[in-house]
This record gives C-alpha cells, sequence and structure tokens, in this order.
C-alpha cells in the first residue's frame, strides 16, 4: 500500500446491483461493475488482464472480509463469488484461495461456502473469542492505552506464514469509534488481536491505532487491492446495524490499491448522508453529543475518530488530500 495507483478511487453505480425493499443482489451485474472497476483502474481492455496485474498462480490469495456487522451489513458474497471467479481465471487454484475473518461466530452467518466452489477455505481466526493459537507471537504492536492487562496485538498466523497477496473487501459503514469502517480498519482491527482495547471510552486511541497496525509488514506488502462493498450501507450506529433506519442502499462498488484514498471517499459519503438526514458530523467532537442512545443520530458513544484516516496517510499508506484524489465515476 498504497500500490501502483496511488491517489486513485474508481466508483461504479447501478441501480439494478440491489434491490432495496428485499435486499436482494444481482451476481450479473455486481460482476459487471467490478469487472468495468478494474479495467477503468488498471485501463486494461480485458478484466483478467487488470486482475493479472496483482495476482499471480502462485499466489496463496486471502480474501478480507467484513461480517462485524452481521447478520444484516457484511462483505457481500456475491462479490466475493467475483473475486474468487477472477483469482481462478488468472490461474490460482481454489486451494490457494482463503476468505477470512477474525470470528467464527460472524464468518458462519453468511455462508460464503455456498457461493464458492469447492475447495475454497473459509477460514476463521478464532473459533472461540480471545483464542491466541491462530494469531503469530512474533508479529505484534505493543502498546498502552487504558492501563489494561494485555498491551499486545498480535497479527493472524495466516497472514504472515502463509498468504502471499490480500484482496481486501470491507463495507461502507460508520463506526462509533473510529468515524468510519472502511480499507484501513478492516486490514488492521480485522488482521490482529485484542484491537477493542483502543476503544474502552469516550476518548479512544483509534485515531493512530487503526494506521499503525496497517504499516505493519507483511500485512502492508500483502494488501494489494481493495473493494469495497457498497451495496448496503450504515450511515450511523455502525458497524452493527441492529436498526434499519440507519440503512442506506449506495448500491456501489469502489475499487483502488489506495486505502486512504478509498477511506477518504468513504467519509464523504457517510457526511454526506448524514448531512442530509439532518444529523451531526463525524467529525464532531462535543461532548454533549456522546451518549448510550444509538436511536439518536446526534448522540454517539465515543468521540469518533474519523482523522485516522489522515494519519494514516503521514505512515505513507495512501494519499489524503481531495485535490490529489483521482476519483472515476461510472454508471452501469
Amino acid at each position: 500500500m498504497p500500490g501502483p495507483f496511488p491517489g486513485q478511487v474508481v466508483r461504479v453505480h447501478s441501480e439494478k446491483s440491489i434491490d432495496a425493499a428485499t435486499e436482494k443482489v444481482d451476481p450479473a451485474i455486481v460482476k459487471q461493475m467490478i469487472a468495468g472497476g478494474m479495467k477503468s483502474l488498471t485501463g486494461d481492455a480485458r478484466p483478467e488482464d487488470a486482475w493479472a496485474r496483482f495476482i499471480s498462480p502462485k499466489d496463496v490469495v486471502g480474501i478480507k472480509v467484513n461480517c462485524s456487522g452481521a447478520p444484516r451489513i457484511y462483505s457481500a458474497p456475491e462479490i466475493v463469488a467475483v473475486i474468487v471467479e477472477n483469482l481462478m481465471a488468472v490461474g490460482v487454484p481454489a486451494g490457494q484461495i482463503y476468505v477470512y475473518e477474525r470470528f467464527d461466530n460472524q464468518l458462519k452467518t453468511i455462508n460464503y461456502a455456498k457461493y464458492v466452489p469447492a475447495g475454497i477455505h473459509i477460514y476463521a481466526a478464532e473459533t472461540s473469542r480471545n483464542s491466541m493459537i491462530a494469531y503469530d507471537p512474533k508479529t505484534y504492536v505493543e502498546t498502552n492505552f487504558f492501563g489494561e492487562e494485555d498491551t499486545r496485538s498480535n497479527l493472524m498466523r495466516l497472514v504472515s506464514e502463509t498468504l502471499t497477496k490480500i484482496v481486501n473487501v470491507p463495507n461502507l459503514k460508520e463506526h462509533q469509534a473510529s468515524g468510519v469502517t472502511g480499507c484501513l480498519k478492516n486490514i488492521s482491527y480485522g488482521n490482529f488481536s485484542n484491537v477493542a482495547r483502543s476503544h474502552n471510552a469516550e476518548k479512544t486511541y483509534t485515531k493512530t491505532f487503526i494506521g499503525t497496525l496497517a504499516a505493519v509488514e507483511p500485512v502492508r506488502s500483502r494488501v494489494v487491492l481493495n473493494i469495497m462493498d457498497g451495496l448496503r450501507g450504515v450511515w450511523h450506529a455502525g458497524p452493527f446495524s441492529e436498526m434499519a433506519k440507519f440503512r442506506f442502499y449506495p448500491k456501489q462498488i469502489m475499487i483502488g490499491t489506495d486505502p486512504v484514498a478509498m477511506d477518504h471517499t468513504l467519509i464523504d459519503i457517510i457526511e454526506a448522508k448524514r448531512k442530509a438526514e439532518g444529523a451531526i458530523s463525524i467529525f464532531d467532537r462535543s461532548m454533549s453529543h456522546v451518549g448510550k442512545d444509538n436511536s439518536n443520530p446526534n448522540t454517539n458513544h465515543y468521540l469518533r475518530e474519523p482523522g485516522h484516516v489522515e494519519y494514516a496517510s503521514t505512515l505513507g499508506l495512501g494519499i489524503y488530500d481531495s485535490a490529489k484524489i483521482k476519483l472515476k465515476v461510472s454508471e452501469l
């Protein structure tokens, strides 16, 4: 990261991609959206040539999904299926592809195996919560936030020992602590243990922790592509989407190699939606808006830290400056 296309974000929209009433996704439209987005990003005439820029048949590829908002908000299996299809089209065997997440109970709610060919690994690091056997004792970030007993966050062994490439598939979501859950949070908090400790109080440490984790090797060099699922979204009380009134349907997919530029675009989308709904900005710092009432869009559990995206840019993970971000928008 930020990869060969720093500052570039491709956004593909299709009204036909998902039915907001039934939440039924059209797999054929999704396939067209991703093919068009990949060609737009790379300039290649064929989607297989675009994918071959990032993935070779020798790679062991992880597809980092986001299931923290399941069962209502999650990385759409229709998108994951298209990614798998393209990986196999460039020669990656099924046995070298992992669809993975941290928590088994969240992952199982989606049943990705139903959508992908036999032989694809569906993997969770924690089959029981707080189990550490799947984490690498030699790759970690150590820091003390609130005087917690365990001050270490370890990287998944799958990432440090097995995968050679990662395709990151976050959702389009607001997050009560970090401001948004996008590319950066999905490959930081989604790949390391013991991360929720960063937001145990109203003032959190998410601003610096997310980028710090994302910059750790081999995470930084493994993540070669981000495909953000924006078919559904959450504009308040994320990431779990317990209330339907805070769900919306942008009906889009964003693609890029720069997680910072993509997350800045995500912030703009969430901010625009919140403004349209008459809700306070995710950049609001007033303690008068801190509270436990999730049903009120002007009340939040924490002082959000969307500044984590700009902070990540200072670590060289991508471009944050709006003037330097090139957004390519297409309609299907």
